[in-house]
C-alpha cells in the first residue's frame, strides 16, 4: 500500500489561514469606507465636538482593531493602510456629493490628513505588536497610549491657540480615558497593563504639566 507523504490536516489549515487573511483584506476595506462615510454623515450633526471625537478617533479605533487581528506585520502594514486610503476615499466622496471635494476632508488640513494617515498606520502596527507576550508587546501598548495621549494633548493646546477651549476640555478628557481603556484592551495581564500604563503614565503627566502652564500664563505663547 502506497504510504501518501501529503499531509492533508497541514493543507487544511493553510487553506483556512489564507480564507481569514482574504476575509481581514475585505473587513478591512469595508471597515474604512463604512467609517468614512459615516464620518461625512457625522460631522454635520449635533454639536462641535460630536464631529471632533469622530475625527480622528474612531479612525484610529479601527485602526488598532484591524491591527491587532492582522495575521502577520506584513498583513498589518497592508490591511491598515488599506482601511485609511479606504476610509480617506469614502470621505472624499461623501463631501463631493456636497460641492465641496477635497484631499483635507480628514485631519481638517493636508498637513493634519498626511499625520492622520501616518498615526493610522502606526497604531496599526504597534497594535499588531502588542499581541507578543512578552515586554515587547508591553511597550507597544504603552507607545499606542503616548501616541493617543500626545494627539489629545496637541489638539487640546492647538485649540487653546485658536481661542476655541471651551468646547474641547471634555471631550480631551473622554478621550484621554479612552487612551488608557485602550492600553488595558490590548494586554491581558496584569504586569503588562503595570508596563504600558507606566509609559504612558509618564507621558502624560509630562503634556498636563506643560498644559497647565501654557494655561496659567507660566509658559508664554505666541499664536
Amino acid at each position: 500500500m502506497n504510504d501518501s507523504s501529503i499531509d492533508y490536516a497541514d493543507l487544511a489549515e493553510y487553506d483556512r489561514r489564507q480564507r481569514g487573511i482574504e476575509r481581514h483584506l475585505l473587513a478591512a476595506f469595508l471597515g474604512g469606507f463604512v467609517v468614512g462615510l459615516a464620518g461625512m454623515f457625522v460631522a454635520g450633526w449635533g454639536p462641535g465636538w460630536v464631529g471632533r471625537l469622530y475625527d480622528p478617533y474612531v479612525y484610529l479605533a479601527l485602526s488598532l482593531a484591524v491591527g491587532a487581528t492582522a495575521s502577520g506585520f506584513g498583513w498589518a502594514l497592508l490591511t491598515t493602510f488599506l482601511a485609511a486610503a479606504a476610509t480617506l476615499v469614502a470621505a472624499m466622496g461623501a463631501s463631493g456629493f456636497g460641492g465641496d471635494p477635497a484631499f483635507d476632508v480628514i485631519g481638517g488640513s493636508a498637513a493634519g490628513l498626511n499625520w492622520t494617515i501616518a498615526l493610522l498606520v502606526g497604531l496599526g502596527l504597534l497594535a499588531y505588536a502588542t499581541r507578543r507576550g512578552d515586554i515587547w508587546g508591553d511597550l507597544a501598548a504603552g507607545a499606542i497610549g503616548v501616541a493617543l495621549m500626545a494627539d489629545v494633548v496637541n489638539r487640546a493646546t492647538s485649540n487653546f491657540a485658536g481661542g476655541d477651549l471651551p468646547s474641547w476640555p471634555g471631550p480631551a478628557a473622554l478621550m484621554g480615558l479612552a487612551s488608557v481603556a485602550a492600553v488595558f484592551a490590548l494586554r491581558s495581564r496584569a504586569r503588562g497593563h503595570l508596563h504600558a500604563l507606566a509609559l504612558s503614565a509618564v507621558f502624560a503627566g509630562l503634556s498636563m504639566v506643560c498644559l497647565a502652564a501654557l494655561l496659567s500664563g507660566w509658559i508664554p505663547l505666541t499664536v
